[in-house]
């Protein structure tokens, strides 16, 4: 598939992207490259390849998941500039 500048202002269109028109000429040949390299790979027999859904086979261990008190409410407060016996205080940014 060859393109020309048609072609190349629907994609530009379809990406909603902005071409002008001195782009367009510099364009051409550099899409036309990647296309070509995409046609080569059609080339390759590639019958007897698994599909690949990941890089290695390894399996996933799950782990139990347990909820831990790490640290405490007072802890995890210590450091906020605001704060009441079990929460964060923030400033209100969303009005009505």
């Amino acid at each position: 598939m060859i393109l020309d500048a048609n072609t190349i202002h629907k994609i530009a269109d379809l990406a909603r992207i902005h071409i002008d028109e001195k782009e367009v000429d510099t364009l051409i040949p550099e899409m036309n490259k990647i296309l070509s390299f995409m046609e080569k790979l059609n080339e390759l027999d590639t019958s007897n390849v698994m599909p690949l859904v990941y890089m290695n086979e390894t399996v996933n261990i799950w782990r139990e998941d347990v909820v831990n008190q790490e640290i405490s409410t007072e802890e995890g407060l210590k450091n906020s500039a605001k704060h009441d016996s079990e929460f964060f205080m923030v400033p209100k940014i969303i009005e009505k």
